[in-house]
């Protein structure tokens, strides 16, 4: 397998919906470890060596949980972690060389989701990963017949969109399309999902339809409000 390099992602294919880590620590060892096993448990996976490094990986990329070091040269953990809280919601999985509660309850007070000390059993520390994922998923709505966009209501089992007494024309790929966020309504669907049910199965394609959609039901189409893209993931209806 071809591990990642600082602030790369793995270049062998895993699905769209994969959670994609960030590993921040300056222990190569540690690094590659988390990265091999991370991998081979599904997750996609950037490695930085230090806090600059994940900046810069953060500014380019979108992950959903960050695995941190409490010690580091230059920038430590904390630091990064206590900026990270206080700008995001980014969830933050600490783990540190120091067993002691003062680093502990100092990590928990900025608002650490888990903290692991060193050394650590990976089985465990994926346990914790995984619950802190769970937490950050949003509960599915209730798929509903009616789904409500601002001014627009897509009546799911006939097919049509309205906007008041207007009656707004669909073709059938957009009538597919918005049957399937309805759904799944908060919840996104990944690219190769919409692109299953499509006679073309072009992800490519799914692409142009969604931004044909776009045209429909949003009021400033570049800026979407109510199907709005997940970066890593593929699309997300936000109904009212």
């Amino acid at each position: 397998m071809t591990m990642p390099t600082e602030t790369t992602r793995c270049e062998t294919p895993l699905p769209d919906d994969a959670p994609h880590v960030l590993v921040v620590d300056d222990d190569q060892r540690i690094r590659e470890l988390l990265a091999r096993y991370l991998f081979d448990q599904g997750f996609r996976v950037t490695i930085a060596a230090d806090a600059a490094a994940a900046r810069a990986a953060m500014r380019g990329l979108a992950f959903d949980v960050v695995i941190l070091d409490v010690m580091m040269p230059g920038e430590s953990g904390l630091s990064l972690a206590r900026d990270l809280k206080s700008t995001s919601s980014l969830p933050v999985f600490m783990l540190t060389a120091r067993a002691g509660p003062e680093e502990r309850v100092q990590g928990l007070e900025l608002g650490v989701d888990e903290y692991l000390a060193k050394p650590f059993e990976p089985r465990e520390l994926l346990l914790r990963l995984n619950n802190i994922l769970k937490r950050g998923t949003p509960s599915p709505q209730a798929a509903s017949d009616e789904v409500r966009m601002g001014e627009l209501i897509f009546y799911v089992a006939r097919g049509e969109l309205r906007r008041g007494e207007q009656s707004i024309k669909l073709t059938e790929r957009e009538r597919d399309l918005l049957r399937m966020f309805a759904q799944q309504p908060g919840m996104p669907i990944a690219r190769h999902e919409l692109a299953s049910d499509d006679a073309t199965g072009s992800e490519r394609a799914v692409d142009v339809q969604i931004n044909r959609l776009r045209r429909k039901i949003e009021v400033d189409p570049s800026n979407p409000v109510f199907l709005q893209t997940v970066r890593g993931k593929g699309y997300i209806l936000h109904t009212d």
